[in-house]
């Protein structure tokens, strides 16, 4: 895997943070170049860690400073954990933060070792390589650290540089948050597949096969806008277009949808600071 970083700490083992290393971990990374940071790991990443050779938790002091130091911790969290982080940190590591909320400005300030820092919003999907991380660099991150980045992020699933981390929010409600919407919408046409009669079992493998099924569409003809293969799929007067009538409505989905992602972006404004 090339411009792979040759040594990194992943701080922070939760969902995301799990779902990224099984992702390094499932396209190549050696395990034994990288060391985990969690007071509290699951049994899953025990797991992990012990069939690919990844260190959990090492003695204070054990750990040189790594090329890479990805926080993948809570937000809340920063003021307590910056003192552990500081010592993990050399002068030629580099941060990348998926923090949700939190700025490079929140980093290098309770950091005091940081310097070059990108902050990244990546998405569950990343466990099995189908995710998409959106990152912005601070004047520090040299090209070479960008190479890396941009390499540890693509190999869990699509990646996008944006142009100022004040996007980064947007990036978070949009993609960030966007699985539990897919997930939640499956649910939905699951329990609304109920209300129509179907058995429950049945409507839920109907409804997970058909958002499995609609999005590897999507990938498949990228070059073809969604609004694009909705038509393809709605005849004028027919069952489709009977439901969309109601998702398009004037207080339908679209609204909805907006009100969501506007108080998901607000959040991880206030988590800042």
């Amino acid at each position: 895997m090339s411009k792979m970083p040759a040594s990194i700490v992943l701080v922070g083992a939760g969902k995301m943070g799990g779902a990224m290393l099984q992702g390094w971990l499932s396209l190549g990374l050696d395990g034994r170049a990288a060391t985990v940071i969690d007071p509290y790991p699951s049994p899953d990443m025990k797991t992990l860690a012990e069939k690919h050779g990844v260190r959990i938790n090492p003695p204070a002091g054990e750990t040189a400073p790594p090329e890479v130091l990805v926080l993948a911790i809570k937000p809340q969290t920063l003021d307590a954990a910056a003192p552990e982080i500081a010592r993990l940190v050399g002068p030629g590591t580099l941060i990348v933060s998926i923090m949700a909320g939190k700025t490079i400005h929140n980093i290098t300030s309770r950091i005091a070792t940081a310097r070059a820092v990108v902050r990244a919003m990546p998405n569950t999907p990343a466990a099995v390589g189908r995710g998409i991380t959106g990152a912005a660099a601070n004047a520090a991150v040299t090209p070479a650290q960008r190479a890396v980045t941009a390499a540890l992020l693509s190999a869990i699933g699509r990646f996008e540089w944006v142009a100022t981390e004040d996007l980064i929010d947007a990036v978070t409600a949009v993609s960030g948050s966007g699985p539990a919407y897919v997930f939640l919408l499956a649910e939905c046409m699951a329990k609304a597949g109920v209300a129509a009669g179907l058995p429950a079992d049945l409507a839920e493998r109907l409804a997970r096969a058909t958002v499995e099924g609609s999005g590897e569409l999507m990938f498949r003809e990228a070059a073809t806008p969604p609004g694009q293969l909705r038509q393809n799929v709605t005849s004028p007067g027919g069952t489709t277009a009977a439901a969309l009538d109601v998702l398009m409505a004037a207080d339908g989905l679209e609204p909805l949808m907006g009100r969501a992602i506007a108080a998901a972006k607000q959040r991880a404004r206030d988590l800042s600071g």
